[in-house]
């Protein structure tokens, strides 16, 4: 290891350059192991997926409510209303509905460390890129945490997953 300052060679344990004399905060292991970008980030990737499932239950929610009270024609809805609109919303809900359940999944999986949850993430980071501005955000934060070829290798190191190892 070296002065990160003047890069003289420093021994194991020493808090103090020899040369110019700067103080080292913490105690200087040599090999301690370095946490990579991945187990960093890993966490918060997962809260964020879990966070944002739960807000696309309540979206599909309200749109669910809205196709079957507003553009309904047999709840006393609008009557200009085309006939198309009441199934089409529904349908709507019902996707994002199912999106927010495999957003909760690969929420969870992240968190669990399961070998499932990178590659299900990733979909849905692409996918989310077109929800700006939060969904925009959270795709590109999962695409720079797990899309790296390094992080493939880097979460397999940390997945549950037995045959992994």
């Amino acid at each position: 290891m070296f002065c990160d300052k003047c890069g003289t060679p420093l021994l194991s344990g020493q808090r103090f350059c020899s040369r110019c004399g700067k103080e080292f905060a913490g105690m200087m292991i040599a090999g301690a192991p370095t946490r990579s970008r991945v187990a960093e980030h890993i966490r918060l990737v997962g809260i964020l997926w879990l966070a944002w499932g739960a807000f696309e239950i309540m979206s599909s929610v309200v749109v669910y409510i809205l196709a079957n009270t507003l553009f309904s024609r047999s709840a006393g809805g609008i009557d200009e209303v085309p006939l198309w609109m009441h199934p089409f919303m529904s349908g709507v809900a019902v996707l994002i509905f199912m999106k927010a359940i495999a957003g909760l999944g690969a929420g969870w999986g992240l968190l669990q460390r399961e070998p499932w949850a990178r590659l299900l993430s990733l979909v849905l980071a692409f996918v989310s890129l077109f929800y700006p501005p939060f969904g925009t955000a959270l795709g590109v934060y999962t695409l720079w945490v797990l899309l790296p070829t390094k992080s493939e290798g880097e979460y397999q190191a940390q997945s549950r997953d037995p045959a992994a190892a």
